[in-house]
Parts: C-alpha cells; sequence; structure tokens
C-alpha cells in the first residue's frame, strides 16, 4: 500500500527522537480554555520537579488510574505543546495514558472535552456545529498562549495535535481538509445506512445553507507543527483536492483488527492515506490495534459495569486490560517519534 510503513520499522526505531536522555515527572491540573462563544474544560499535563507526591488519578470501576502529581508546580523551562481530540462521545480523560506517555517525554498536552460531542455535554445544537471542533483547538492554542502563567512553559514553535475517531476527523481539518458539502451528499444518496450518514441525520450536519458553508471553510491551524489522526473517522467528507493540497507532516495509525466499534479502514484511514501528498504522511496499520484501543485500561470489572448501565457499552473495553498495555506502547512509540521527528 502506498504510504505504508512497515510495523517492524517502527519497532527498530525510524527517528532516533524517541531515545531521551530524561524522564520527566508527569503533573496535571483541570483548567478552562477561557472563550466568550465557547468557553471549555480542559486537563493540563505538564512535567514537574523530580519527588512532587504521586497518586493515582482518573481511577474508576471502569477504568485504571494513571500515576500523577495533582496541581504540582511546572518545571521551569519551554516544552512542545500537544492538543488531545477526543472521539464521539469521549471526553478529556480518554487519552489521559498518552498524555502521561507524553509529558514523560518532555511534552506539555491539553486534553479538551469538545462541547456537544463529548460524555456530559450532548447538546444538540452544539454537535450541529461541527466546524466549532476545529476551533476549539484554535481556541486552545489562543488561550494557553495568552495565560500569564502558563505561556512560559509553552515552546510556540513546537505545537503538535493528535486526535481520536472524530478527533482524527478534527485533526485533519485543521491540517488543511475541507468538508466537501456535495460530496457527502452523493455518498449518503447512494448509502444511507453508512455510519457517516447516520451521525449526520443524528446530529442534522449541513442542513441549511448557512450550515453547509460553515461546514465546508477553511479550518487551517498553521501553528500545528504535525498532526497524528488516531483510527480517523469521517474521511470520507473531505474533497481529494484539499487532502492532497496539505503539506503539515500527517501521522495517520489505523486499526484493523475485526472487534466493536471496527471502522472500515478502506473508507477510512487507508482511503485519507491515499490521497495525502507523498512525503508528508506517515501510516501504519499494527495488526493488534483495535478502534477502542486509544482509550484507557480497562479494569476486570469493567465491562459487567458498563453494561449495566447501559447495554453495548461494554464493547469499549473488549481486549482492554493486558492486551491494551502492549497496544498503547505500539502508539506512544509511533506518536512520540513522530512529532520528535519534526
Amino acid at each position: 500500500m502506498k504510504h505504508l510503513i512497515h510495523f517492524l520499522a517502527l519497532t527498530l526505531g525510524i527517528t532516533a527522537g524517541h531515545a531521551r536522555a530524561e524522564t520527566f515527572t508527569p503533573a496535571m491540573r483541570s483548567i478552562v480554555i477561557e472563550d466568550a462563544v465557547r468557553p471549555m474544560e480542559a486537563i493540563l499535563w505538564y512535567p514537574t520537579a523530580h519527588g512532587a507526591p504521586m497518586q493515582q488519578g482518573h481511577r474508576n470501576g471502569v477504568w485504571v488510574g494513571v500515576e500523577v502529581a495533582n496541581d504540582a508546580q511546572p518545571m521551569a523551562g519551554a516544552h512542545p505543546l500537544v492538543i488531545l481530540s477526543h472521539g464521539m462521545y469521549g471526553n478529556a480523560r480518554n487519552q489521559n495514558w498518552l498524555a502521561i506517555e507524553l509529558v514523560k517525554a518532555g511534552y506539555i498536552v491539553a486534553s479538551l472535552n469538545h462541547p456537544g460531542t463529548s460524555t456530559r455535554a450532548r447538546d444538540p445544537d452544539d454537535a450541529r456545529q461541527i466546524w466549532e471542533r476545529a476551533k476549539d483547538v484554535t481556541r486552545a492554542i489562543d488561550s494557553l498562549l495568552e495565560n500569564a502563567d502558563i505561556r512560559p512553559n509553552i515552546d510556540p514553535a513546537r505545537i503538535f495535535m493528535a486526535g481520536h475517531s472524530l478527533g482524527g476527523m478534527t485533526g485533519a481539518q485543521l491540517a488543511g481538509a475541507r468538508y466537501d458539502p456535495a460530496q457527502i451528499d452523493a455518498t449518503c444518496a447512494t448509502d444511507p445506512g453508512a455510519l457517516i450518514c447516520e451521525i449526520i441525520e443524528l446530529w442534522q450536519l449541513g442542513k441549511t445553507p448557512a450550515d453547509r458553508a460553515a461546514i465546508a471553510q477553511d479550518l487551517h491551524e498553521p501553528r500545528i507543527k504535525g498532526f497524528a489522526l488516531l483510527d480517523p473517522g469521517a474521511s470520507q467528507v473531505f474533497s481529494a483536492q484539499s487532502l492532497g493540497a496539505i503539506r503539515a507532516p500527517v501521522l495517520v495509525i489505523g486499526a484493523p483488527k475485526d472487534a466493536p466499534g471496527a471502522l472500515d479502514l478502506n473508507v477510512e484511514a487507508r482511503a485519507l492515506i491515499a490521497q495525502l501528498a507523498p512525503g508528508n504522511a506517515t501510516y501504519i496499520e499494527p495488526e493488534s490495534l483495535s478502534h477502542f484501543d486509544f482509550l484507557g485500561l480497562c479494569t476486570e470489572r469493567a465491562i459487567p459495569i458498563l453494561e449495566s448501565e447501559t447495554a453495548g457499552d461494554g464493547m469499549v473495553c473488549v481486549d482492554g486490560t493486558n492486551e491494551r498495555v502492549a497496544d498503547h506502547a505500539i502508539i506512544t512509540k509511533a506518536v512520540i517519534d513522530f512529532f520528535a521527528a519534526q
């Protein structure tokens, strides 16, 4: 497959960036991305001094927690910044495991709760304005760089973004992909049962002339120097012309394992990578990865707890315990090596 980077090449190390001399101690605190139009709750993850008291964060009956220092003093010095965008009805905690590993490698991370499409913020009008997701990332960058307490710790020349599933669509838009309403009309006329068409009906996306113009606008964010798209969804909504014009480095990780929630890679990750310009894109498809392996580690009790609350939700934790540890290591190495190379 064009652009396919064999997984063995990654395991041997395609860059020297992952071999780092120092491991940083991770800290976190809850923040609000201040914005007059659309303020957001978020989590800021950052390096702190060695010896800071550590504790289990974000632990409950479903999810294994992460070891982190709460509200500790940030380590002095400027660090690269990564913005994390969650998937459909996910939240800022979904990739806490990846945030921890990025901080250990010397990054500051801001993970967002997108209004309208997050776990506990599902206002249908917010969801309809799907273009605001990409603007959320721009708002987050603006807010962090304008914050007198946070700004000194960020290297503005090294800003990156990673997004899972719907967050991958968000990342593609920020890289320069443009939503094509006519193209998606044709797709849904032919196959109205396609997942993307069901979501369009659920959220009433692009149903008015004003919304069609808004959803197709240019959302490119030039301050972001590299994008990691983690089993991205909704790839078929973008025009081929806009995908071919992307010049920012893009890493796409496809999840080929036949498991609950699996996306059709032939219309998602594989189709996306095939339309990106050669030389700008890296693609890997580790055979052990499933769509929900980009979420956190599940406890042994997770599936029955989730099923007791909402039938079907247990699928997010299928093979989500010990098997997911190894998958997280694959993802972590790929993402950190990619960012380090930019």
